[in-house]
This record gives structure tokens, C-alpha cells and sequence, in this order.
């Protein structure tokens, strides 16, 4: 597949203001990070929404409550996975109680308007949308240097001003979604799967190898500890910590299969792309399809190194 030029300069053009938009909420501090989220988790739910009810028109039929019912349940999570504290009251108790004032508004719509089927698309959305950015916010309240680092000293101890974790997850999927499209583009020949025509073998395996170094090189060299505020001189700190490249590839891999699984549920409902969003990028879900399915890997995998 011939590099489209015009093509690569609206990505191009659109992308900078995207990660500009981006990184001022990932790095500024953790709620500038959940305000971003929740955008992000409203959008993905609106255009998910829109899809299967092209799939199933039934779906179309879903009252108000039941429509934004299921996502307050899984905002109602986020806040819930979110260890932040306000004036000593902890946020995850209302989002306890967020997530129970949602699945109530479902529950009672499933039972007045007897739409019980239908509720199996709106789990499928919490599992698919919000199960991901609840973990997503997980990670962003991980202490990375105790996950990946144990037994290092660092001097002004990371804080949670910053998702190290998080923020490896998303600038994995920058990386890799970058390279497998110039790469694809230039030397591609070997279509990856008919679900997504346009991906080959070439660009995916290439992404993926060269997000993985370039992930792992850059945290490896103590960028971690430069994007939280911490000190590493003379602290011991492990350069060669293999988890950034395993975490690194974990995204990755489970990554192009969240591209290939969005791009079934387009393919299904029958659309190009899930939305407007960005100009040669498409909607919410085409820009964060890989986040939503290597987001629960990664997570999974910090969980069982602090086992």
C-alpha cells in the first residue's frame, strides 16, 4: 500500500493537536487526567451506543435512562478506581455510590419497559468501555517505581501527581499505531486480517517491535522518575528493568487486537468510522480502540508482578 502524503499530513496536522490536548491532561496532575478520561469515557459509550443500534436496531429503542444509566454506572467505576483524596474524604466511596445510582436507573427501565435482552449489549459496553478507563485510572494511582522498581531508593518519592503507568499504556499506542502505519505503508505487502483490509503483517509485527524498543529504551533511562518530579542520581535506580518492554509489548499486542475487535463492530454496523472526532482519525473508539483492550492486560500484569 503507496504512502498517501495528503493523507499522512491530516493525520499528521490533527494528531498534534490531539497529543497536545492529550498530554496537557495526562501530565498536568491526576485530576486534569480523570477530567480527560471521563470526556473520553462519555465519547467511546455515545458512539458504542450508536453502533450497536445499528448492529441490533432494537438497541435504538433504549429509554433516556437506560442510555445514560449504563454510563454513570461506568463513570460511577472510574471514580471508584480512584484513590485520590478530597479534604480527607475518599472519592472512591462516591464512586461506590455512583455506580449503584446507575445500575439502579438500568434495572429499572429493564423492568418497566421489559427490554431485558437488551441489557446484554450495555454489559458488554461496561466490560469493553468502562472496565478499561476504571483500570486505566488504576494504573494512573500505581506507585510505578514500587511496581517495577522494588528496592530502589528514589529521592522525592513518586506521588501520584503523575500515571507513569498510564501514561506508558497510551504512549505505547501512539507509538505503535504511528509505526505500523508508516511501516505498513512503506513496505506491507501481507494482509493481517479481512477485518481490517488495510492492515498487513509487515506494519503490525513492525509497530510492535519498534514501540516496544522505543517504549523501553525511553523508560529504562529514567524517564519515569523525570515525569513524576523524582531525583535518581546516585538512587539506585534499575536502568535495565525489563518490565517497561514486557509492559511495553503487553500493550502492544493486546493493542492491534483492540484495533481488530472495533473495527468487527464497524464492519457489523456497517460504517467507515465510529465517529467525527478527528479529521482523518475517525471517533472516540477508532482513536482509542487499542487502549480499551490493552489497558485490562497491562493492569493484570502489575498485578501479578506485586503479587
Amino acid at each position: 500500500m503507496p504512502l498517501n502524503w495528503q493523507t499522512f499530513k491530516t493525520r499528521a496536522v490533527s494528531a498534534i493537536v490531539f497529543v497536545i490536548v492529550m498530554l496537557v491532561g495526562l501530565l498536568w496532575n491526576q485530576w486534569t487526567f480523570f477530567l480527560l478520561f471521563s470526556v473520553i469515557h462519555m465519547g467511546c459509550w455515545v458512539e458504542y451506543q450508536r453502533l450497536v443500534a445499528k448492529i441490533d436496531p432494537a438497541y435504538a429503542s433504549i429509554s433516556s435512562l437506560h442510555r445514560y444509566g449504563v454510563i454513570l454506572t461506568g463513570w460511577g467505576f472510574m471514580w471508584w478506581m480512584n484513590q485520590q483524596q478530597i479534604d480527607g474524604f475518599h472519592v472512591s466511596t462516591a464512586g461506590f455510590w455512583i455506580m449503584v445510582a446507575g445500575a439502579i436507573a438500568v434495572n429499572i427501565d429493564t423492568l418497566v419497559n421489559r427490554r431485558g435482552k437488551l441489557i446484554a449489549h450495555s454489559l458488554l459496553g461496561l466490560l469493553y468501555i468502562s472496565l478499561s478507563f476504571g483500570l486505566l485510572v488504576s494504573l494512573a494511582n500505581t506507585d510505578a517505581f514500587s511496581a517495577f522498581n522494588a528496592g530502589s531508593v528514589i529521592e522525592n518519592e513518586f506521588n501520584g501527581s503523575v500515571g507513569v503507568l498510564a501514561f506508558l499504556v497510551v504512549l505505547t499506542m501512539w507509538v505503535n499505531d504511528t509505526m505500523a502505519y508508516i511501516v505498513g505503508s512503506l513496505i506491507g505487502r501481507t494482509q493481517l486480517s479481512p477485518i481490517s483490509p488495510k492492515k498487513t503483517w509487515e506494519g503490525t509485527i513492525g509497530g510492535i517491535i519498534l514501540a516496544v524498543v522505543a517504549i523501553g529504551l525511553l523508560y529504562s533511562s529514567g524517564f519515569p522518575a523525570w515525569i513524576s518530579g523524582s531525583d535518581i542520581t546516585g538512587s539506585g535506580y534499575n536502568v535495565n528493568n525489563p518490565h517497561w518492554y514486557v509492559a511495553a509489548g503487553i500493550a502492544a499486542v493486546m493493542g492491534t487486537f483492540g484495533d481488530l475487535f472495533e473495527s468487527k463492530l464497524k464492519r457489523l454496523a456497517g460504517v467507515k468510522d465510529s465517529g467525527q472526532m478527528m479529521p482523518g482519525h475517525g471517533g472516540f473508539l477508532d482513536r482509542f480502540d487499542s487502549l480499551l483492550l490493552a489497558t485490562p492486560f497491562v493492569w493484570l500484569y502489575v498485578w501479578l508482578v506485586n503479587g
